[in-house]
């Protein structure tokens, strides 16, 4: 008589999990194999082994996991929800956990099981999970097991974005770029990890107690353990890690088929079900890149007219100009004769090691020049160059943009318009009159750039080559639309599940690329937006398949240059050539050949101490002795000689504004206000300061915002989504509650100040009713410690009413509130007054220098040192004068809008800018939180406001991540476009 087991399938976003429990319910199999997308083929083979290993036995069956709902389905087989399945699991071997986090490949969950049974799962985004810990270990070059041995050596942690992989690439690459020790990127990827879970899932709950962890990479990563123990601080009685934690769903599977399946199977029935089940063929598809062979002779012979000479190496004798770009994920480097023939190339991925790559090609470069050839001068640009600039004595540094320009300018005189798409950077320029007009640049996300093609094809196995030439000739290209790369996962999953080829897939990606460049970064309505004579550069663009597509989406031809991958590097070796020539620079600054050969360098991190900012610094000395910081946002922490200051208004503001808590404070006050600074309170404190301080009350400011005060409160933030300024908030409050104040008083105010220049005087929702979530979220708030009426400070009555009411133990006069109102109002104007005069005189030393003043404009919480991340200092170093929006947004009228101006700091932004149209020596800055839904509606207003009258629009996405590579790079690009249109 055959036996009676019970088998639980978990067939996962990555992995295939199977547990066969005997009569008994012990565990008699387990087994975890990854799928690679083969989904149907690997679950299936794993069920075929265990039919050699049991070959008489029947099982009850039960199918789980993300991937397994659809095969089931199709294959007419029983499935069990993955929360069930993992509830029955614990309760059975765990009764007394309190909760349990699992993380899989692109799924994790929390399960709170006391205080009120509660499943958090994340969404379709595959931020904090074992596929983004996959790409991070990819982007390292190294495996996941040395990305785990290399955190056990950690000294510091970065903060990164854990949201989503190419958030995390934009924060790693320059950490990598700058020298940053691996061993401190790998333990701050795993942190990034928990403190998605802390924030994402479990969104303001609590997680304590027992603690069960599940899931692959909670079982098999030491490091990402060992954060998640350190974050949650739990005991090693806390921190239950069970056995076979990998397989706990497919055993909670098991577990369910026993309880609650009679029918019972044999293994090669179940098998055969899963092979022959019916597929949807119901798959969206878009245009086909090449009809036939021919057509793509013909495409490829109108690109290759496009080239540079060869100089052969080995035989030329002369001088030479080295050009190198250090970019986000590639370095390249090329040298060049005079008259502009290649000598010398090379591209390669930098693994986040762009000095070793670059130090290995020189000694190659070297040894194949000998003395013939002579390199008269080198120029750097990318993400790497200063870092290279150091190391080697490359003679000049220039940012991208410019250097892009004047490659594409070489083959194309005449451009008009040059897109790069690189690894992580979507660079677009317009060009008039020989000079950059304006530039566009992805924001935050690096999705639609190179990385996000490479990511897919590594996990479906295929090199970049290979997986974008089997998309030439797809029959039936997968429409998936332009959506970034986590999300795009689904779409690509559930393609595969229904059919799709990887041809097809292949082909859908490249278009995607394609309408993300152009409807999310060029924002184009037509192809005429984009110019007559584009130039299309970067790695991306020789991927025939994404110029294919580019070319379809604009309906016209473009001019692709044979070294499209390697434009940066040519136009620094052009730059290099120029300013040599223009400077009658007799010699080159370059590393010799002797000091290559005993070239060495080391890293170590510390933190600078001469401002509040505290900047992480990553110090590298080389082997000479000489010294490399890079991480500081001013000279103070670089070693570099201060160059002349240019004046700063941020600073100015920011110290004003907290030192209004002790302007005017009663001796003997009756009770302290507590007043977290946060989001309005940058607005408004000086009418509350005074108000409070008439009526006899001492007033207590929140600590500095600090990224250790962030986490102070990070547990109650329930929304991973908000903006950072509103999830700062929570960690003000529990200082504010540590500082034991009287009262906090946090009102809600749906209106601020009635300005009269807007159609309405609305706060944003968050800054308006933020003090009724904070009271929601954070346990030790109550009725008698936290006041949030609902107040508008334009109405005196109203505030005196209010006010009169929830103090009403302090028996406050409404003479005395009313004279209090009167005195907030005239401290309110006379604190706008001196941030104007201020402004007027930051403008007037400017303009006696000569420097050009950028408008840096944001919302009033802006100017905190921990939001903002000291880019007033980056711009300054750049020698730029940098006023705020509400210095001089009262010299202009509302100009003509499209959209309802009803939001007070929006009608600030809006006059800001049109004042900036009408100054000649003037640019706007508007920095924008991550995560505003608002300041969405101002990107495309500010812009047509400022670019018909000439002027550059530039807008920073600024968030929890501190590192400022990429902001730096748009900063000079913006310095570059002034000085070219100065000429």
């Amino acid at each position: 008589m055959s036996k009676i087991y019970s088998l639980g399938l978990d067939i996962g976003s990555t992995t295939v999990k199977t547990v066969i429990l005997d009569e008994e319910g012990k565990i008699i199999h387990a087994k975890y194999q990854r799928h690679f997308s083969k989904v149907r083929e690997t679950a299936a083979g794993q069920v075929a082994e265990i039919g050699k290993e049991f070959p008489d036995a029947q099982f009850h069956l039960a199918i789980t996991g993300s991937a397994g709902l659809g095969l089931a389905t199709a294959a007419g087989l029983p499935f069990v929800q993955e929360v069930h399945s993992a509830f029955i699991s614990v309760k059975k071997d765990y009764p007394d956990a309190d909760c349990v986090i699992e993380l899989g490949g692109e799924d994790a969950k929390i399960i709170f099981l006391t205080g009120g049974t509660e499943q958090r799962m994340n969404g379709s985004c595959a931020g904090g999970t074992g596929a983004f810990i996959d790409q991070m270990a990819t982007l390292l070059g190294i495996t996941v097991d040395e990305m785990d041995e290399l955190s056990s050596k950690a000294e510091k942690l970065y903060p990164i974005a854990s949201r989503c992989g190419v958030f995390a690439k934009s924060d790693i690459q320059p950490l990598l770029n700058q020298g940053a020790r691996r061993e401190d990127i790998a333990a701050s990827i795993f942190q990034s990890v928990v403190d998605q879970t802390v924030s994402g899932l479990a969104q303001g709950r609590e997680i304590k107690g027992k603690v069960l962890f599940l899931g692959g990479p909670l079982t098999f990563i030491k490091g990402l353990r060992k954060a998640f123990v350190n974050t949650l601080q739990l005991s090693d009685e806390n921190a239950i890690f069970p056995e076979n934690a990998q397989c706990f769903m497919a055993y909670g599977s098991a577990l369910y088929a026993a309880e609650s399946e009679p029918e019972v199977f044999g293994a090669a029935e179940i098998a055969q079900k899963m092979k022959s089940a019916k597929v949807n063929d119901d798959i969206i598809t878009g245009r086909r890149l090449f009809e036939n062979q021919a057509q793509y002779d013909e495409f490829i012979a109108r690109h290759g007219k496009h080239d540079l000479p060869f100089e052969d190496i080995r035989t030329y004798e002369g001088e030479a100009y080295l050009g190198i770009d250090a970019g986000s994920t590639t370095t390249k480097l090329v040298l060049i004769t005079p008259d502009g023939k290649l000598l010398y190339q090379h591209y390669v991925s930098n693994k986040g090691q762009p000095l070793n790559v670059i130090t290995a090609q020189l000694k190659e470069i070297y040894s194949l020049i000998g003395d013939r050839i002579a390199i008269r001068a080198s120029a750097v640009t990318g993400y790497g160059e200063d870092l290279i600039k150091a190391g080697v004595g490359v003679d000049y540094g220039l940012v991208e943009t410019v250097a892009h320009y004047k490659a594409a300018s070489y083959f194309c005189p005449d451009v008009d318009f040059i897109i790069d798409i690189g690894g992580q950077d979507i660079k677009c320029f317009k060009i008039k009159n020989h000079a950059i007009d304006s530039i566009m640049l992805n924001e935050a996300c690096s999705s639609g750039c190179g990385s996000f093609i490479q990511t897919f094809a590594q996990a479906m196995g295929y090199d970049i080559a290979e997986f974008a030439r089997l998309g030439l000739f797809a029959e039936r290209p997968v429409d998936l639309g332009s959506r970034c790369t986590v999300f795009m996962n689904s779409s690509v999953k559930q393609a595969q599940k229904d059919g799709a080829s990887v041809e097809d897939i292949s082909a859908g990606l490249s278009s995607s690329i394609i309408k993300n460049a152009i409807y999310k970064v060029i924002r184009a309505n037509s192809a005429d937006e984009l110019g007559k004579n584009i130039v299309v550069q970067g790695g991306t663009f020789l991927n025939d398949a994404v110029l294919r597509a580019f070319e379809q989406e604009i309906g016209r031809d473009v001019v692709r240059p044979a070294i499209a991958g390697l434009m940066g590097a040519f136009g620094a070796a052009l730059y290099a050539k120029e300013t040599a020539a223009a400077e009658n620079k007799l010699g080159t600054n370059l590393i010799t050949p002797e000091k290559l050969a005993d070239f060495s360098f080391k890293s170590r991190q510390l933190n600078c101490g001469g401002c509040t900012a505290k900047c992480s610094l990553t110090m590298i000395t080389f082997s000479d002795g000489h010294k490399f910081i890079s991480g500081n946002r001013c000279e103070k922490g670089a070693g570099i000689t201060k160059k002349e200051e240019a004046p700063c208004l941020y600073e100015y503001k920011y110290k004003l504004i907290r030192s209004l808590a002790d302007k005017g404070a009663p001796e003997k006050p009756i009770a302290t206000i507590g007043i977290p600074l946060v989001l309005g309170y940058y607005d408004q404190l000086a009418f509350w300061t005074a108000f409070f301080h008439r009526l006899g009350f001492a007033t207590q400011l929140s600590a500095e915002s600090t990224r250790d005060l962030y986490f102070k409160g990070q547990h109650t933030i329930p929304s991973d989504t908000v903006c950072y300024p509103a999830k700062l908030a929570h960690g003000h409050i529990v200082d504010l509650l540590e500082k034991n104040v009287d009262v906090i008083f946090y009102p809600c105010e749906t209106y601020n100040i009635d300005e009269g220049h807007s159609d309405n005087n609305y706060n944003c929702p968050v800054v308006a009713y933020y003090p009724e979530l904070l009271k929601a979220n954070i346990p030790e708030l109550n009725e008698n410690n936290f006041l949030y009426p609902y107040m508008d400070v334009n109405l005196e009555k109203h505030i005196v009413q209010t006010t009169c009411k929830i103090f009403a133990k302090y028996d406050l006069k409404k003479k005395d509130v009313k004279e209090a109102w009167k005195l907030g109002m005239a401290n309110l104007k006379e604190y706008h007054e001196e941030v104007i005069a201020k402004g007027a005189e930051i403008i007037a030393e400017a303009r006696k220098k000569n420097m050009p003043i950028i408008v840096l404009s944001g919302r009033p919480y802006h100017v905190d040192p921990e939001i903002n991340h000291g880019i007033h200092k980056l711009i300054t170093s750049l020698g730029m004068a940098v006023v705020t929006e509400d210095s001089v947004c009262h010299l202009a009228e509302t100009p003509v809008l499209h959209v309802l101006n009803q939001w007070t700091y929006h009608s600030r932004l809006y006059r800001a800018a049109q004042y900036v149209t009408t100054q000649p020596d003037m640019q706007l800055v508007q920095l924008v939180s991550f995560g505003c839904g608002i300041d969405a509606v101002t990107t495309d207003e500010v812009r047509s406001i400022l670019e018909p009258k000439g002027k550059f629009y530039t807008q920073l996405k600024i968030d929890e991540i501190s590192n400022l590579g990429a902001v730096k790079i748009r900063l000079r690009s913006l310095e570059a476009a002034i000085k070219s249109a100065k000429k």
